[in-house]
Formats: structure tokens, C-alpha cells, sequence
């Protein structure tokens, strides 16, 4: 609508409404997060867990309505048709900017619940934030070294169930959990000093998501696989709210999560094994479908090229 606009000021623009946006959700959310911790009654909890999910939504709503205001970005996407509120997600994804957050936002809202990331246990204690992620249900995470449990052997599985706990909240509330197994964004310094097998992709970490369907598995029903590329480059915030990016191309694969796929990654050697093998199956395949994007891209420009050339402007 207002994409007409000079790149540096759609970028002024979009960004102050990011921030206004934040900061008029971010107050009640606070506040509401009080209330929650406040008066810990279950049936009050539940109200407000779904009053403060809500708000969050309402600001990925916003957030989507910006960027549909200062750009013109085409996206196109594949396999989101069966996704619903009302099962239980573990959503995985490429990493390579943070950008990658507002698309999967944007193109899964309303059509999983709210996007949660796992957090480190410690971090509940960071003012307000801490306090609002566990207000909005955020699952924390506790993970003991294997050098500590050494010393520790007492706590041996009480990782594992302190976090169960934690998530036993969404066994009557659908939840969709995030997770960039990557562990970092993708630069081609980070794949050159890992000397990564994979073409586009860094090395998969299959350690957390293990963890993950360990403590959750029976909250969870499904494998969310995001493939997300870029055809002109991988782009910045500042791209992005600029309106200099074009095209984005999403790939959705929903995959059952499966008994053999839940298991001790840290003390049962065979499933540590074949999970791994399972995790990197799944990336190859996810290699295997940005490099069938970039090639389509690729041949996309050379025939408008030749085009161009056999029709050249009088």
C-alpha cells in the first residue's frame, strides 16, 4: 500500500511501528503476567494463559499488517494446507537470518497456536521478560552436563523431569514449540569453518530436539519441517523493512512424531545413533530442496535474460 515509498523511509516507518507495536502489547502482557503469578488458581491460570496467548497473536497480527504495508514481498509457500490450532507442534527450520522469525510468524499464524521457544531455565529470572515467557507458557529447559551429573549422579533424569513438569500445561492446551537446530544463522564463514557435508545448511544439532520430544512427546503429534529460501540473497532486517526483498519461497513438510523418534539421547547409545541418522536424513532432504529452489531460481533469470536480449527496448 505505502510501497511507493523511498526505501529509507519505509524503513523509518515500518521500524517505529515495530516498536509501537512491541511496546503497546508488551505493557498489558506484563501486567497480565503479574496477575498469572499473582493468583495461582488453575482454572485463573488457564484464562489468563489463553488471554495472554491472544495478545501475543494479536502482535504477530500487527507486525504482519506492516509488512504488508511498506513492501510488496511475494511469498510463496507449499504444504501449510493441513496445519491446525488444535494439534500439537514441534516446528523446525533452516537458520540464516532474523528475518527467518517474522516469516515463520507471519505464515503460521492462525494456522498453528503461538510459536514458543525452549528456554534455558536461567533465563526466567531476567526482569519482566522472564516473568512475561513464563506467563506465555514458554517451556524452560534444564540441562545438567555430563561432567556435573559425574559429580552428581543422584540427579541422573531429573533434567528430564523437572522439564516434564514444566510442560504438562499443554496437555489440554495445543502448543507449537520452535527450534533452530542449526544453533546459530548460516553464513558461509560458519559453513566453511565447520566444513559442513551439507550444501546450504550448517550441521544439525540433534541433541535439543531430542531432549525436546523426550520431555514433551506426549504433548506433541507433529514434525513441522520449514524450509525457507531467499532467491535473491540472504537479507537483513534493514532489506526487510525496506521493502528490498522480493520473493521468499517456504517449504512445509509435516512429519508424524513417531514412538521410535522418543527416547534417552544421552544414556541409550542406540537410539543416540539412530536419531542421528534420522536428524540427518531430514537434512539432507532439506538440502536436497533449496538447492532444487536455488536451481529454479537460477534457471528462472537465465530465461528472462534471454528473453530480454531476443527482445531488446527500441
Amino acid at each position: 500500500m505505502l510501497n511507493f515509498l523511498p526505501g529509507p523511509l519505509k524503513a523509518t516507518f515500518a521500524f517505529l511501528l515495530y516498536v509501537v507495536n512491541t511496546l503497546f502489547w508488551l505493557c498489558p502482557i506484563i501486567v497480565f503476567s503479574f496477575l498469572k503469578a499473582l493468583i495461582p488458581l488453575p482454572l485463573w491460570q488457564k484464562i489468563f494463559s489463553y488471554l495472554l496467548d491472544q495478545m501475543a497473536s494479536n502482535w504477530v497480527a500487527v507486525n504482519t499488517l506492516n509488512q504488508k504495508l511498506f513492501s510488496k514481498t511475494e511469498f510463496v509457500v507449499t504444504g501449510s494446507e493441513s496445519l491446525t490450532m488444535q494439534d500439537w507442534y514441534l516446528v523446525l527450520s533452516n537458520h540464516q537470518s532474523w528475518v527467518d522469525i517474522l516469516v515463520l510468524q507471519r505464515l503460521l499464524h492462525g494456522k498453528i497456536p503461538f510459536l514458543k521457544f525452549f528456554l534455558k531455565k536461567e533465563l526466567i529470572y531476567v526482569p519482566f521478560l522472564g516473568l512475561a515467557w513464563w506467563a506465555l507458557d514458554f517451556p524452560f529447559m534444564k540441562r545438567y552436563s555430563q561432567s556435573f551429573l559425574k559429580k552428581h549422579p543422584e540427579l541422573k533424569g531429573k533434567d528430564i523431569e523437572t522439564t516434564r513438569k514444566a510442560c504438562e500445561k499443554f496437555k489440554h492446551k495445543p502448543v507449537s514449540v520452535m527450534n533452530f537446530i542449526e544453533g546459530t544463522r548460516y553464513t558461509p564463514a560458519k559453513h566453511s569453518k565447520q566444513q559442513s557435508k551439507f550444501q546450504h545448511l550448517l550441521r544439525p544439532k540433534a541433541g535439543g530436539i531430542a531432549f525436546v520430544l523426550e520431555a514433551m512427546g506426549q504433548h506433541l503429534t507433529k514434525v513441522v519441517n520449514v524450509t525457507i529460501h531467499y532467491p535473491e540473497g540472504i537479507p537483513s532486517f534493514l532489506d526487510f523493512i525496506s521493502g528490498r526483498v522480493n520473493k521468499i519461497v517456504v517449504a512445509i513438510d509435516i512429519i508424524p512424531i513417531e514412538s521410535s523418534m522418543i527416547g534417552d539421547y544421552f544414556n541409550d547409545r542406540q537410539f543416540k545413533i539412530s536419531f542421528q541418522q534420522w536428524v540427518n536424513q531430514l537434512w539432507l532432504e532439506k538440502d536436497e530442496t533449496l538447492k532444487g529452489m536455488t536451481e529454479q531460481h537460477r534457471e528462472k533469470c537465465s530465461s528472462q535474460e534471454t528473453i530480454s536480449k531476443e527482445n531488446p527496448v527500441s
